[in-house]
């Protein structure tokens, strides 16, 4: 079986016309075709949650996300939560904390839009280990990209909305390599990452294999649950392809 999606390239709503900012030495701006990030002069972490918070400011608050019920201020809340209270954020997997983490999620997400927009590029407080570059690398970086993408693509549609910095593709299949035994690991089959230019990353266990080929984000996205809007050809038999298709992907 080859199964491709179709790739659709939708803009960010009424914000057609080209706009440039300034957050740091990042410059981002948002055209038809999504946010474009030049970032070589700051982590791609940094460069990403610039990126991120350009985008849900664009949107505005109450824009779609793929994080269903989630608006862009519930996913930005959720990004605060989590840089700033990580304990209150382990409710996502801890049920005794739910309730207490959907509390305090929901108090930050009516409060004041672009302040809490400006409080998810601050990035983590000095005293977070993710405060240093290593370690906010290692724990935000794919975080925050497929948090960008859940708000990008939170009208469904299949296929990227942005141009990926190449530093940025980089970094993610890194991450991939790092962690697609963890992302597959109930993908009931073995699953082949294959990115344009680049070794393809072995995955998930099974007697049947299917190979993924799609830019990394892509890639990204089927590990962590996502495969209904990323960009992706599909080979393998019928029976394995929709063996992956129903599996449930991602980390937790």
């Amino acid at each position: 079986m080859r199964a491709r999606e179709a790739v659709t390239r939708p803009s960010l709503g009424a914000h057609r016309a080209e706009r440039s900012t300034r957050a740091g030495s990042i410059t981002v701006a948002l055209t038809d075709d999504g946010p474009m990030t030049s970032d070589t002069h700051v982590p791609v972490v940094q460069a990403e949650r610039s990126a991120i918070s350009d985008t849900l400011l664009a949107l505005g608050p109450d824009a779609p996300t793929l994080c269903e019920p989630w608006r862009t201020r519930d996913l930005a809340a959720h990004l605060v939560l989590r840089e700033h209270n990580p304990f209150l954020a382990t409710g996502i997997w801890f049920a005794p904390l739910e309730g207490r983490m959907e509390r305090g999620q929901a108090s930050l997400a009516s409060g004041d839009y672009p302040a809490l927009v400006e409080r998810v590029r601050s990035g983590p407080p000095w005293w977070a280990p993710t405060h240093l570059d290593k370690v906010d690398a290692l724990f935000n970086t794919t975080e925050l990209v497929i948090h960008h993408e859940d708000a990008l693509r939170g009208d469904g549609a299949v296929g990227p909305r942005r141009e990926v910095p190449e530093r940025t593709a980089r970094a993610v299949l890194n991450a991939l390599r790092k962690s697609g035994s963890l992302m597959f690991r109930r993908a009931g089959v073995q699953v082949r990452l294959v990115a344009p230019g680049a070794e393809p990353i072995t995955a998930g266990k099974g007697d049947s294999v299917v190979t993924v080929t799609g830019a990394p984000v892509e890639l990204l996205l089927v590990g962590s649950g996502r495969m209904r809007v990323a960009a992706v050809e599909l080979d393998g038999s019928p029976e394995a392809v929709e063996t992956l298709r129903k599996a449930r992907l991602g980390v937790s």
